[in-house]
């Protein structure tokens, strides 16, 4: 029957297969057509105060170190020794003499890459120190966070981060010192988690804690670029303040009272992630207590919903869903830009 509702309804896109999140044969061409191309969240500039300061880590399976030179800047090599690919540090961070040091043989590298010395290697006519400096990485600091970029032609991260800075406008984040890192590890592919960070969907329902400190009927999901923002206004005396900010393809930028965490979604393999938390806060102070129990509580409610999804996904059963034009706009554009590396 013609009821004369000539309205356009919005139609409800399918999720991606349930394969994307379940065969392993995905994760070599992630790492290489996602993380690799663009540019990876690495640390906050406070957190290398010093020349000589240096911090490893891991960015989607890839080895790294940054280090402050005697000259002030920053840079960032793989952290893989040209002579067998042994590592250069033991330990997260630490304040080297100089030099770069390979843990295996003891290669010898300056802080801008150059083999420095070959210890004990004996002559090789063929053998050139030049052509055996580490692998250099890129870095781009905004706002005093640091990004590393592992391959070439990268986006430009300035233009990248255009919607956030208008978000953000002149906050002051000068004077933002690291104040706590901390570590959580789930069992489940890594954008499985990212989907869950892009909705509010499920807040209500997992989340009532957080759903007691926001205004849920004003909740909005807005993209922008390759920049996810949900607004929730909170309500008065509420330890959010307000903004989760998303960048492509996995740094959560979560804005508190008195500073901000920043959340790098690390995927481990094709079957953890490592959720990484850098909190930040004037001068390095410390994150209140109230702040860090809700973070705690989400994390652990995220996880545990995350990992259940994951879990009925590998069963089997499930293959493809819809999704809500209302609520999960984020996840599908996501999902657009993920298949267009591995559909």
């Amino acid at each position: 029957m013609d009821t004369g509702d000539t309205t356009t309804k919005a139609i409800s896109p399918v999720t991606a297969p349930a394969g994307w999140y379940v065969d392993p044969q995905y994760w070599p061409v992630e790492r290489q057509h996602v993380f690799a191309v663009n540019w990876q969240f690495l640390t906050h500039e406070s957190a290398l105060s010093n020349p000589r300061d240096w911090r490893a880590d891991i960015l989607a399976g890839y080895p790294v170190v940054i280090v402050r030179g005697d000259d002030g800047q920053l840079r960032a090599f793989h952290n893989v020794c040209r002579h067998r690919a042994g590592p250069l540090t033991r330990e997260d961070s630490g304040t080297c003499d100089g030099y770069l040091t390979c843990q295996y043989h003891g290669w010898r590298y300056t802080l801008d890459g150059r083999l420095r010395a070959a210890r004990d290697f004996g002559a090789a006519s063929d053998f050139d120190p030049r052509d055996f400096g580490l692998f250099p990485i890129k870095l781009h600091i905004w706002r005093g966070l640091v990004f590393a970029g592992i391959g070439d032609n990268l986006p430009d991260l300035a233009a990248q981060m255009a919607p956030l800075d208008a978000r953000l406008k002149d906050a002051d984040w000068s004077n933002l010192k690291v104040g706590l890192r901390r570590t959580h590890l789930l069992d489940c592919n890594w954008k499985t988690y990212v989907e869950n960070y892009l909705e509010g969907y499920h807040v209500p329902s997992m989340h009532p804690s957080l759903d007691a400190e926001i205004i849920s009927e004003q909740y909005k999901v807005t993209v922008n670029g390759k920049v996810v923002l949900h607004d929730a206004p909170p309500k008065s005396g509420a330890v959010y303040d307000g903004l989760w900010g998303w960048v492509w393809p996995n740094i959560g930028i979560n804005v508190y009272n008195r500073g901000l965490m920043i959340e790098r979604m690390s995927p481990v393999g094709h079957g953890q992630t490592q959720l990484d938390y850098l909190y930040l806060t004037p001068d390095g102070e410390a994150v209140p207590d109230a702040t860090i129990a809700m973070s705690d509580q989400v994390t652990a409610e995220d996880k545990w919903i995350a990992e259940k999804v994951q879990q009925n996904l590998d069963a089997g059963v499930y293959e493809t869903g819809r999704l809500s034009p209302k609520h999960e706009t984020a996840v599908t554009a996501f999902q657009s830009w993920v298949g267009a590396f591995i559909a």
